[in-house]
């Protein structure tokens, strides 16, 4: 089998014949930390009971940093569907391909979850991932059960669908095809152009009115973008994404979030007109959340990427969330409250009024739906 090889940023990624990534990364001289990853950490979880440090051995040598691998393990869902209750979500219900993210971005709120499974959220998220291949089975089995009530699936609400190990496992597809063949709508979110792979699905879908994408749009600073989240797409190529789905007749909400106060915060209008300017019809923001594990691994990366003004950053959040650097209370930690946080949602919806911007797209279709039949051991006469 051919290699094909490929250069992203200061990192060379090697496709290979077997079920993980090599990365072969190259120091930092500054910092002395491995680049092309989010964390800069990878300290254990809350439920460990032990820690582990990184202690320099006293030598003042400048050795290369150790090749860091992405290994994928499989599993084996017990169930598809994930419901939730929470009154400030659109959504009841999403489905999750895959555990943890390549895609890497430092301010991830899904990293907490990956304690759950004994791992850590730093690096460990980002290199030691977990597929769900049976995944449209099961998912086809739960939506065919007697007593289930359709409503829009959300996917990529956690981790990324459309991350890169998507192009080997295509979990993610094979859902799609499963809420295709029952009429089944769906709100994707995602940065990963991977995604137009799946066009000729979408557009369909969206001729029925059974999909909608959200891309996910930070900053328009490319260098920014490769630190705070370094495998994701550039801002410019999600751009394209936005103008190709839409192009294809989806319709697309650029998301301007995470705002992140006193750094990416100053580009929010810029960013909106740009999804606009590639055909996004809808808008929408979120404040950065920093839960659990999220906050030392911010900051740690602030420290190092942003020392001027990491003080400034964690002032305005704190001043967001009551003096804490996150408040999870419902209708609370999507926005944060006090001046600053009203000052982004009134620039926010000017922008949106001058734009010609929704903030609210059309409910999707659910009278499509047909539950798919259950497997007979009987031929079809027809």
């Amino acid at each position: 089998m051919p290699v094909k090889a490929g250069l992203i940023s200061h990192s060379f990624l090697v496709y290979v014949p077997v079920p993980f990534y090599i990365l072969m990364m190259k120091r930092d001289l500054q910092t002395s930390v491995p680049i092309a990853r989010g964390a800069v950490s990878n300290s254990v979880g809350r439920f460990e009971h032990v820690s582990r440090h990184a202690e320099a051995d006293g030598w003042d040598v400048d050795e290369p940093l150790p090749i860091l691998r992405t290994e994928v393990s499989i599993e084996r869902p017990r169930s598809a569907i994930t419901y939730n209750t929470s009154p400030d979500l659109p959504f009841d219900r999403s489905i999750n391909p895959y555990r943890g993210c390549e895609h890497g971005c430092v301010y991830c709120f899904a990293r907490p979850s990956h304690a759950y499974l004994g791992l850590s959220p730093g690096l460990d998220f980002e290199t030691r991932l977990v597929a769900r291949p049976e995944m449209p089975e099961v998912l086809r089995a739960e939506l065919g059960r007697k007593a289930y009530k359709v409503a829009p699936i959300a996917i990529g609400t956690n981790t990324d669908p459309y991350q890169p190990i998507e192009r080997d496992h295509g979990i993610m597809r094979a859902c799609l095809e499963v809420l295709e063949a029952c009429g089944h709508p769906v709100a994707i979110v995602t940065k990963g152009a991977l995604i137009e792979r799946d066009l000729d699905i979408l557009s369909r879908m969206a001729l029925r009115g059974l999909v909608r994408v959200g891309i996910s749009v930070t900053t328009l600073d490319a260098k920014l973008c490769r630190s705070m989240e370094p495998r994701t797409p550039s801002p410019n190529r999600r751009l394209q994404m936005i103008r190709n789905l839409s192009q294809a007749g989806i319709p697309v909400r650029i998301m301007a979030s995470p705002m992140v106060p006193a750094l990416t915060d100053p580009e929010l209008e810029a960013i909106l007109a740009a999804g606009k300017d590639a055909g996004a019809r809808t808008a929408s923001w979120i404040m950065l959340r920093l839960p659990r594990e999220v906050s030392p691994l911010w900051q740690e990366w602030l420290a190092q990427t942003y020392p001027d003004r990491a003080g400034r950053i964690m002032s305005r959040l704190r001043e967001m969330h009551g003096g804490k650097d996150y408040d999870a209370r419902w209708d609370h930690r999507m926005r944060g409250e006090g001046v600053y946080a009203e000052m982004i949602a009134h620039r926010f919806a000017i922008a949106l009024k001058r734009l010609g911007l929704k903030s609210e797209a059309p409910a999707m279709r659910t009278d499509l739906f047909q539950a798919p039949r259950a497997p007979s051991a009987q031929l079809s006469l027809f």
